[in-house]
């Protein structure tokens, strides 16, 4: 039966070429909507080349000590926009770029103030301003534009920003690129030895003044001891002087005595001494007479030779004793101050006596010696002992000799020095006791002075403390400068081979900022400008707009596909071609009743007979109509797939689908069932979430997503195209299936309870003559 009407309804379809038009028509219009749509949003905002937007520049530009460049923000932007082919600019007069949105020559205005630039700069004051320009907008010319032209001011606004940020950053790297050329040039070098030069002295003066200072700090604290000192000194002074006074007056007594002393010792000395010459007179007789008897008796001149040696020995105590009374002696003036004129030349005096002495008695030890020798020779050799004679009759000679000249320069330089000192002695006694006599009556008047000016030192040593650390510390800065100048001039040059870690490390500075102002400032000032960039990652993805919006037209076609079958093609199957299938001629016998749904059943020709009977053809349409419009999305149109016949699979289930939907809905309602599918396919049209993400929908269309036959179609025929996470591609497919299931349950069995009211209703519009 079903085959039966399928087979009819087919030749019908091709009985003649106006029939065969309207059937590839019916095939071909759904295919032409989506290709139409997606064809026209291909790539829309890679078109917008036509969209004119007007732009108009009255910056004055801006210029400060800062930044000793006329930076002008707004010739920057009218430059970068030249360049740009987003929208169609339009560089006018502000007062012509207002009116032009007014009229609708211009879709949208931007207008840059004047003081754009110096709103921008005070940035680096305290007072910020933000900088605006003012956008103007045809919100009214169409729907879309205003969001694409509010993407160009995006867009301008992006550039104003890194514009600003890379000028900013462009004129500080060129300020420091110049200002290390200059460091680095042989002035700036000149400059730095005389500033090291200079620091240096001036380090070291602050050092000197510290040590200055310190050491007067310490020199008054040894003052204050003095005075403090002196203080007690005084105070005793009085008695002291008293003390002193006496003191002097046995001084003058001893002075007198020392004078008298000193007569007596002369007198003596000059006595000793000729009693000495006087005995070398008689040694030289009693020599001669000994010499005269060798030969007459030998012995006997040996005797008295050995005896005048002995004898002359025992003199030598003699000298001894003088010398020892002038070491005596040149003690006692060591003791006098060394101001004492009379000292030295009194020393020079005495030593020269003890040498003359020492001579002297060196002449007599040789002269003993020489008669010992004398006295064993003579009984020996007389030739040898004649030689002996003569030599020492010239050793007496100048034994003699020799006490003469002490005398003499006794007489001559000692003698007179000692009255001198004598007379020195007893007038530095005078002048003593009368400056004690003037110290005991200051002594009284010091002592209240000593302790004020204890107390004052201490002030004032505390001052001079303070003062040297303030020097010290002025010293270390200054000092710690010079190092910070020589290592980053070291560093400058490059020639810093080693050192310590900080050097390393500031070297290493050095070396980083040398880098960063030698290397092109226009990369680097885009890289401050913009310091992130974004790496984009697509995720499945899609070629083009057109591609993405695929889908959606292509799902949306099909569906308006099978509602313009319903429209074209009858759903409803004639007793006449009842009776054709069931072979009765052409006409169902009169028992059959009313001409409706379900009337020839008692001859075999069921209700679900009609359904999927008269269903047949439109299900072949609809998969025609799948079929052409997926394969010309792929293959006319571009579209991305990647398993075409993924694809192409969901256009024919969602043929199937969306046909069975809309031609139960018309079976069972008629007219209004065709109503109810436009309802719907206006319901997924919004609610598909097809253009706007279901997520930015209201929540009545949230809702009402997940029971909606387009949002899965579309989910499949997106796997299909970009590819499937897991099973998502099956999972919609199998969703978009189920929906037979609700449709086939109203088409074969709730439809029989509505019949009698869609009968009904159909009377009633057709009552009308107008529905």
């Amino acid at each position: 039966m079903i085959w039966g009407i399928f087979k009819r309804d087919m030749c019908h379809a091709t009985r003649n070429v106006i029939a065969v038009i309207v059937s590839m028509g019916l095939v071909v219009v759904p295919a032409l909507y989506a290709w139409f749509n997606i064809a026209a949003s291909w790539d829309p905002y890679g078109n917008t080349k036509a969209l004119k937007v007007a732009v108009a520049n009255n910056d004055k530009g801006y210029k400060s000590d800062l930044i000793p460049v006329r930076v002008n923000v707004g010739e920057t932007i009218i430059s970068t926009l030249h360049a740009n082919d987003q929208l169609d600019w339009q560089f006018v007069k502000s007062d012509k770029a207002i009116d032009g949105v007014k009229s609708g020559e211009y879709y949208a205005a931007i207008v840059i103030p004047k003081g754009f630039s110096a709103d921008m700069m005070t940035l680096f004051s305290p007072d910020i301003k933000h900088a605006q320009l003012k956008y103007y907008l045809n919100e009214k010319i169409n729907p879309i534009a205003p969001h694409i032209t509010d993407q160009g001011a995006t867009t301008v606004v992006n550039t104003i920003d890194k514009t600003f940020a890379k000028t900013i950053a462009q004129v500080g790297l060129d300020l420091a690129s110049s200002i290390l050329h200059y460091s680095q040039s042989p002035q700036m070098a000149e400059y730095m030895r005389n500033l090291n030069g200079n620091l240096t002295t001036m380090a070291n003066t602050l050092s000197g003044a510290s040590q200055q200072v310190t050491s007067y700090s310490q020199l008054l604290g040894s003052a204050n001891d003095i005075v403090d000192s002196t203080g007690k000194l005084l105070a005793s002074a009085t008695k002291a002087g008293k003390q002193a006074q006496n003191a002097l007056k046995q001084g003058k007594s001893g002075a007198t005595s020392f004078t008298s002393a000193g007569a007596n010792v002369t007198s003596s000395v000059n006595t000793a001494l000729d009693q000495v010459s006087g005995a070398f007179d008689q040694v030289a007789a009693k020599v001669n007479k000994a010499f005269d008897a060798i030969g007459k008796d030998s012995d006997t001149a040996a005797s008295q030779l050995a005896t005048l040696s002995e004898q002359i020995s025992s003199g030598e105590s003699l000298y001894d004793t003088y010398i020892t009374s002038l070491n005596h002696m040149r003690e006692s003036v060591e003791q006098l101050p060394d101001s004492d004129s009379a000292k030295q030349a009194l020393l020079e005096a005495i030593d020269r006596e003890i040498t003359l002495l020492e001579a002297a008695k060196g002449d007599s030890q040789k002269l003993a010696q020489q008669l010992k020798d004398a006295s064993t020779q003579v009984t020996q050799d007389t030739a040898a002992a004649e030689r002996s004679r003569k030599e020492i009759l010239n050793r007496i000679t100048s034994a003699k000799q020799s006490i003469s000249n002490v005398r003499d320069d006794y007489a001559t330089n000692v003698k007179p020095k000692i009255d001198a000192l004598a007379s020195t002695v007893s007038t530095l006694i005078s002048q003593t006791d009368s400056m004690i006599t003037q110290l005991s009556g200051t002594a009284d008047g010091l002592d209240d002075v000593t302790g004020d000016v204890g107390t004052n030192v201490t002030s004032i040593r505390s001052t001079l403390g303070a003062i040297a650390k303030k020097l010290d510390s002025s010293a270390a800065t200054v000092k710690e400068l010079i190092t910070k100048l020589e290592t980053g001039g070291n560093a400058g040059d490059g020639n810093s081979d080693g050192g310590d870690g900080d050097n390393d490390a500031d070297s290493g500075e050095s070396d980083e900022l040398r880098a960063l102002a030698t290397a092109n400032a226009s990369t680097l000032s885009t890289l401050i400008s913009a310091p992130v960039a974004l790496h984009r990652v697509s995720v499945y993805p899609i070629a083009n707009y057109g591609s993405a919006m695929a889908p959606f037209y292509t799902i949306l076609s099909i569906w308006v596909g099978a509602i313009i079958l319903c429209a074209m093609l009858k759903v409803t199957i004639s007793d006449r071609e009842k009776a054709h299938v069931l072979g009765l001629g052409d006409t169902l016998p009169r028992i059959a009743g009313p001409s409706g749904p379900g009337n020839a059943s008692r001859w075999g020709l069921r209700l679900d007979h009609e359904y999927f009977g008269r269903y047949a053809i439109f299900a072949l349409l609809a998969l025609l109509q799948g079929t052409l419009v997926c394969l010309g999305d792929t293959y006319f149109l571009g579209v991305q797939a990647n398993h075409a016949l993924q694809l192409l699979a969901v256009g024919w289930l969602a043929a199937l689908v969306f046909s069975n939907i809309v031609y139960t809905l018309t079976v069972s309602f008629g007219d209004i069932g065709k109503a109810v599918a436009v309802v719907l396919l206006v319901m997924q049209v919004a609610g598909s979430g097809g253009t706007f993400p279901i997520e930015t929908l209201p929540k009545f269309f949230q809702m009402l997503y997940p029971f909606l036959p387009f949002p899965h179609a579309i989910d499949a025929m997106h796997a299909a195209m970009a590819g499937s996470y897991g099973n998502e591609y099956l999972l919609d497919m199998v969703y978009l299936a189920l929906f037979l299931i609700p449709s086939l349950l109203l088409g074969l069995v709730l439809r029989k309870p509505v019949i009698r009211l869609n009968n009904w209703v159909s009377r009633n519009l057709e009552s009308t003559k107008v529905m």
